[in-house]
């Protein structure tokens, strides 16, 4: 919703677009000023005390629905720097920190110039004038799920898992498990001193000496 604002609440020729949260207000002022909800439920529906609910039917009253806009949107920014001061920034980077990236150009500019900015800011402009690239966000790889194999020994997954299997009765050592990839079904187990090629060869031949031999094998080492 655009409305034309009045010279008396926020200048003259300017219009402005209601927000969907002005436009609820809006609506709600008007029922209250209808008699059709108390100024109570209008409290409630905005979530704002009923003192705050009375000045807002003030302000439509007086004002209509620009009463009911925020004043702060016709103004600059509090936190907003002068022209000035960028100005100055960006003309000791580059004279003296033009290869400096923003948070070391930061630094120098509190210790030598008591210029204090966050580097966020200096990020910000040192961009606008071509002093900083930005980085670029990678793009998040995706990966299709595998699907699993369809027969049992079709595909068997191989793994070592190091471990006090034991609980100090024996001394530390590897398993190597066995897993079917169609049935997740443990196929072999087979306890070694370490998780070695020599370790894998052996497991892999018991396990061919009991189940034959598998149409292809998956480790992520060895």
């Amino acid at each position: 919703m655009i409305l034309p604002m009045e010279e008396s609440a926020y200048g003259a020729g300017m219009l402005l677009t209601m927000s969907t949260k002005e436009l609820q207000k809006l609506e709600t002022i008007q029922n209250v000023c209808d008699k059709r909800i108390r100024q109570i439920d209008a409290s409630k529906i905005l979530n704002l005390s009923r003192r705050h609910i009375q000045r807002l039917v003030n302000q439509y009253r007086q004002f209509g629905a620009n009463g009911l806009i925020s004043k702060k949107r016709t103004k600059p920014s509090n936190r907003q720097f002068n022209a000035s001061l960028k100005k100055q920034v960006i003309d000791l980077i580059q004279t003296h920190y033009f290869d400096f990236g923003p948070t070391l150009a930061a630094e120098k500019l509190a210790e030598i110039h008591d210029i204090r900015l966050s580097t966020e800011t200096i990020r910000k402009w040192m961009v606008s004038v071509k002093l900083w690239k930005p980085k670029v966000k990678k793009r998040r790889k995706i990966y299709q799920p595998r699907a699993r194999r369809d027969c049992i020994g079709e595909l068997i997954q191989l793994d070592g898992s190091p471990h006090d299997w034991f609980e100090g009765r024996a001394d530390k050592c590897t398993l190597l498990v066995f897993i079917d990839d169609a049935t997740s079904a443990i196929m072999h187990l087979y306890f070694c001193d370490s998780e070695s090629t020599f370790s894998y060869m052996a497991a892999t031949k018991q396990y061919i000496q009991q189940h034959g031999k598998p149409v292809a094998l998956y480790t992520d080492k060895h």
